[in-house]
């Protein structure tokens, strides 16, 4: 049984400019100890879809439309907002994209580190501070005896990012949202932080489900993908099987994006276009006027293609000018 089993998720913005579909019927679920990744582009609904699932979106504007999201037995689209405060920061944790506007400049480390300590276990006063320090000690924090009384502006941005960790796990959640947590970060220092939450899952058999556009990242860290465009899924798969076959030209479109895969000297391959307007999102296949890797003749025009298994375990929106490859 998943740990998390999310079903035909729909979230919208309703604003002045009309109705902004920002995540339409996305399905996934998250075994224990599993690292599950969801990619795509920017805007392209992954951190909106997580943020539904812990009660962040703002609303207004913003609104749950329809959808499950079964975290151990309970719905979290419709649990009290009482009980969805007990579970979120206790047994379901996020590390954000920028740590500096996730960290309050205006109070201590040692704050930010034992208020999840004395909101959701009881653990107050010094019993609390030890905690914190030894959290510290954990993500590679030298001398955390004296860094746990500094304000976030005296660290580097990876260790900030250290500290959003250490918070994130010092209630030893079973699921962790971790929201590009290597953004803007420099290669050493992104590898130390990936390193780290993977140790600390093996340690404590936490789920993870890791919000990237890094192909590389999910290449090296994920067991299960999920590639969104335009709010909607359009292909799962296990990670090799991905990487190896990958059947929406979409997901082929940003393999091939990917520098490393360039010789050198040689013009890297963009993705032509942007991505559609979700207030006014197109009738049929959203990726018809990018496709340039198969066959966008064929690609449905009257009606959303519809995600569904095309081969073992291998997932994708069911869209034959999508599905097509050019270079075959």
């Amino acid at each position: 049984m998943a740990l998390l089993d999310v079903t035909h998720l729909t979230t919208r913005f309703h604003t002045r400019n009309g109705v902004v579909r920002a995540v339409e019927d996305v399905s996934f679920s998250v075994e224990k100890g599993q690292t599950v990744g969801i990619v795509g582009e920017s805007g392209s609904g992954k951190s909106v879809t997580c943020y539904s699932l812990v009660g962040l979106i703002p609303q207004p504007p913003g609104r749950i439309h329809s959808g499950k999201a079964i975290f151990d037995g309970v719905d979290l689209l419709k649990a009290e907002p009482k009980h969805l405060r007990r579970i979120r920061g206790k047994r379901i944790s996020m590390i954000f994209q920028d740590p500096m506007t996730s960290l309050n400049p205006y109070l201590k480390i040692s704050t930010q580190l034992t208020e999840p300590l004395e909101i959701h276990d009881g653990i107050k006063g010094k019993a609390a501070l030890h905690k914190a320090i030894d959290a510290l000690a954990e993500v590679g924090i030298a001398e955390p005896e004296k860094r746990i009384d500094s304000y976030p502006h005296e660290f580097s941005g990876g260790m900030r990012q250290r500290v959003m960790i250490a918070m994130a796990l010092i209630t030893r959640p079973e699921l962790l949202i971790c929201d590009e947590p290597t953004t803007a970060l420099d290669v050493t220092v992104q590898k130390q932080v990936l390193d780290l939450i993977k140790e600390r899952q093996k340690e404590l058999d936490t789920a993870v489900i890791l919000i990237t556009h890094d192909l590389a990242v999910v290449h090296q860290t994920c067991d299960l993908v999920n590639v969104m465009y335009a709010g909607r899924m359009i292909e799962r798969a296990e990670t090799k099987t991905l990487f190896d076959h990958p059947l929406h030209a979409y997901t082929r479109a940003l393999m091939k994006s990917i520098p490393a895969t360039h010789a050198k000297g040689e013009l890297l391959y963009t993705i032509p276009g942007t991505p559609p307007d979700l207030s006014d999102p197109p009738t049929g296949c959203s990726f018809h006027e990018r496709n340039t890797l198969g066959d966008p003749s064929q690609c449905i025009m009257d009606s959303p293609p519809e995600f569904g298994e095309i081969s073992p375990n291998h997932f994708a929106q069911n869209c034959p000018g999508c599905l097509a490859d050019k270079s075959s």
